[in-house]
C-alpha cells in the first residue's frame, strides 16, 4: 500500500528546463530571473513593489528591521505559528507578545490584541495560517487606531483572499505595511527555498534590497553591466539574504502553474468538506468566513475534545496516511517558555487539530482512503 504524504510539490519539465536555461546561461546568483521573478509576482498580488530573498524567515527579519524596530520594542504577534515567527522578533532584539487566536480562521483575534497592546508596542505581526486569511479589517482597525504597523506572515497564503472595503484583493497587495512570503516545499508553490516581501512604499523596498545583499550600494548586476569601473560601498551592516536566479526560474514557472493548483485544492477542499461531514461528523471542519477566499495550503480538522491525537495520528500513519498536528505554539517551546502566557485557543488548536494530506495531484481515491482512515481512527 502506497504512503499518501502530507503534501507534494507540483513540478515537471517547465520546471526542468528553466533551471537548465539558466545553468546554461552562465549567471546562477541573484540576476535577471530574479528580477523578472519580482516584477510578475508583484503584478500578480496587486503590489507595487515585490522583493525576492533566500526564506520567509529572512522577509520577516527585514520587514521588522526597515520599520526600525529594535532593542526594547514589543511586537504584538500569534505564539500560534511556525517558530520562524516569533524568532524573527528575536532577531531585532524586540521581544514578542504572544496575542491568542480566534478558532475559526485560527488567526489573531482582534479583540485580543486591543488588550495586548502596550506603550511599548511598535507593529503587529499577524499570520494568515494554514492560508486562511486573517480577520485583517479587525486587525487593521485596531492597530491603526494606535498608530501601529501591521506585517503580514502571509508564509502560508499565495492566491488566498479577502474582502477589504467591499472589494476583494489578494493576499499580499499588502493590506499592512509588508506582505511576507514562503516558497518552501509546504507551500501553494515552491522553488526550494524562497521568500518574498511586498509593500507599497518604495522607501521600504529600496530598504530591503539594500539589506538583503550585506548593504551593499551598487547590486551585482549594476556592477558587471557597467561600462565603467564602479567601486561599491557598505554603508552598513547587511545580510546574504539573496535568491539564486536557479530558484526564481523556477519560481516563475510556478507561479504560471498557480491557477489551477488553487483551483486543484479548493475542489480537494470542498470534497474534504462533503466526505468529512457525511462520514466522520464527530469532527470540526474548517470554516472559510464569506469575507475570506482560502487556498488551503492545509485542511485542518478539529478532533472531538478528550481524543487522543497522537494515537489518531498514529492510527493513520500505520493505514497509510500522513498527517500533522495542529500548528506548533511558541511559547510552549523552550526559548519563549519565561512567560505564563493565557492563550487557550492557541493551545487547543495545537492539541485537538490535525492537517490531513492535500496537494494538487491527490487522487479522489486517495482522499477517500484518507477520510475512511480517519472514521476507523475515531472508532
Amino acid at each position: 500500500m502506497s504512503m499518501i504524504p502530507i503534501t507534494r510539490p507540483e513540478t515537471g519539465d517547465a520546471e526542468i528546463a528553466a533551471a537548465t536555461r539558466v545553468l546554461r546561461s552562465g549567471w546562477l546568483t541573484q540576476g535577471p530571473e530574479v528580477a523578472a521573478f519580482e516584477t510578475e509576482f508583484a503584478a500578480l498580488v496587486g503590489s507595487p513593489h515585490a522583493c525576492a530573498v533566500a526564506n520567509c524567515t529572512n522577509a520577516l527579519h527585514l520587514a521588522l528591521l526597515a520599520l526600525g524596530i529594535g532593542h526594547g520594542d514589543e511586537v504584538a504577534t500569534v505564539s500560534h505559528s511556525f517558530i520562524a515567527t516569533a524568532n524573527a522578533v528575536r532577531y531585532v532584539g524586540a521581544e514578542p507578545v504572544f496575542v491568542d487566536i480566534d478558532a475559526t480562521t485560527l488567526g489573531m483575534d482582534a479583540a485580543a490584541l486591543a488588550t495586548a497592546i502596550t506603550p511599548r508596542t511598535r507593529a503587529v505581526l499577524v499570520v494568515h495560517q494554514v492560508g486562511m486569511p486573517c480577520d485583517l479589517s479587525g486587525l487593521l482597525a485596531v492597530a491603526s487606531a494606535h498608530g501601529l504597523p501591521i506585517i503580514e506572515d502571509a508564509a502560508c497564503a499565495l492566491g488566498s483572499e479577502i474582502r477589504l472595503d467591499g472589494a476583494w484583493q489578494w493576499i499580499g497587495r499588502p493590506a499592512g505595511r509588508i506582505a511576507c512570503f514562503s516558497f518552501h516545499p509546504r507551500k501553494v508553490i515552491s522553488c526550494g527555498e524562497g521568500g518574498m516581501l511586498t509593500t507599497a512604499d518604495p522607501t521600504l523596498d529600496a530598504r530591503f534590497r539594500l539589506l538583503r545583499q550585506h548593504g551593499m550600494t551598487v547590486p551585482d548586476t549594476a556592477r558587471h553591466g557597467a561600462a565603467q569601473v564602479i567601486f561599491e560601498q557598505y554603508a552598513e551592516l547587511g545580510y546574504n539574504y539573496r535568491m539564486t536566479d536557479l530558484q526564481a526560474a523556477v519560481g516563475r514557472e510556478q507561479l504560471r502553474r498557480l491557477p489551477w493548483i488553487l483551483e486543484r485544492r479548493r475542489h480537494l477542499a470542498q470534497r474534504y468538506h462533503t466526505e468529512l461531514g457525511q462520514r466522520v461528523p464527530s469532527v470540526t471542519l474548517a470554516v472559510q468566513p464569506p469575507w475570506a477566499r482560502s487556498n488551503w495550503q492545509s485542511y485542518p480538522v478539529w478532533l472531538p475534545a478528550g481524543c487522543d491525537q497522537r494515537a489518531v495520528m498514529q492510527a493513520m500513519l500505520d493505514a497509510g496516511i500522513a498527517t500533522r498536528r495542529g500548528i506548533m505554539n511558541a511559547h510552549r517551546e523552550p526559548p519563549y517558555g519565561g512567560h505564563a502566557w493565557t492563550l487557550p485557543v492557541s493551545e487547543a488548536a495545537q492539541d485537538r487539530i490535525i492537517l490531513l494530506p492535500l496537494f494538487p495531484a491527490l487522487e479522489e481515491a486517495d482522499q477517500d482512503r484518507v477520510v475512511t482512515a480517519l472514521a476507523a481512527a475515531l472508532a
